[in-house]
């Protein structure tokens, strides 16, 4: 089963998958794995005979290990891609999660920033050194244009067009998009390109933000810069880099923008993914609602 995970992995590497995402399918299906050794006690497993029980009896392992709905739901929807693969791939003649069920869960509203935060967000890199430049550029243009960190790490210099005050970005699927950015961005992105030298003496590299070595930042680097400015700001627990991506959607729509313009910004394949932050924009407006309306609580009724 290892040389099959390790291809579907390969796959979803030229799908523009990110980091991210390939290392969480990569260690459900080798925990997968490793609990299929109990029907096949030699160890070598024969995707062509693992059944639905099995799948099942392993969810439910997973849940009486504590495991919540929405991880097993996660882990599910895992194992339906990579069958689905096999199944194009004629590694499996039948799909054993034709009719597996997804865990059913509460979606939980994902955590943003308010535009206060965000502003002081962006102030936080020191601009006194090289490092807090370009940090504050990477902070700028995630917020001006909602990206992904994948995007943010593979976006190359030819790709910004400071003129126009647009960026090409390569997004899931190798779809490609274009979007619009501010004059606070560009101002960020402009001073970093006249430091970027710095971290690059002699230019060869195509991509827009280096590392101290004159190389792309990885995935987990640029998280783990961005996380260093997040937990100044967070006021509780729950908040990401992804979080920015959240409050360029939010503070969007908070202002009037089309719901189909955010997606195509986003990069959303499906309009229901969007959606999603009308509930947010909603919550907002109930929370001002709340706070303001001399009826919207026990004070506003007759005694």
């Amino acid at each position: 089963m290892h040389t099959e995970i390790e291809k579907y992995l390969t796959f979803l590497k030229s799908r523009g998958s990110s980091e991210h995402t390939i290392a969480a399918y990569s260690s459900d299906l080798k925990q997968f794995s490793i609990f299929m050794v109990k029907y096949f006690p030699d160890g070598r497993i024969n995707l062509k005979e693992v059944k639905r029980l099995y799948l099942r009896d392993f969810l439910r392992w997973l849940r009486n290990e504590g495991r919540s709905n929405r991880t097993l739901a996660r882990k599910a929807t895992t194992l339906k891609n990579f069958f689905l693969f096999c199944l194009k791939e004629k590694i499996v003649d039948e799909d054993p999660t034709q009719y597996l069920k997804i865990p059913k869960y509460e979606k939980m509203l994902p955590r943003h920033f308010t535009e206060a935060e965000m502003l002081q967000l962006l102030e936080l890199p020191d601009e006194n050194s090289k490092f807090g430049i370009r940090n504050r550029a990477m902070l700028e243009i995630m917020y001006s244009c909602g990206l992904r960190i994948s995007e943010v790490g593979s976006l190359e210099t030819r790709n910004i067009d400071f003129d126009n005050r647009i960026v090409k970005v390569m997004g899931k699927g190798r779809k490609e998009r274009i979007i619009p950015f501010g004059k606070a961005c560009r101002k960020a992105l402009k001073h970093y390109l006249k430091v970027r030298a710095e971290f690059e003496p002699e230019p060869k590299e195509k991509t827009f933000f280096l590392s101290k070595s004159g190389i792309p930042l990885s995935g987990s680097e640029i998280r783990e810069i961005l996380s260093h400015y997040l937990n100044l700001i967070a006021q509780t627990t729950g908040y990401s880099p992804h979080s920015i991506r959240h409050a360029f959607a939010t503070h969007l729509l908070e202002h009037g923008a089309d719901l189909r313009g955010v997606q195509e910004m986003l990069g959303h394949a499906n309009l229901s993914t969007t959606e999603i932050y009308t509930h947010l924009s909603l919550e907002e407006v109930k929370k001002v609602y709340q706070q303001a309306h001399a009826r919207s609580s026990e004070k506003g009724k007759k005694k």
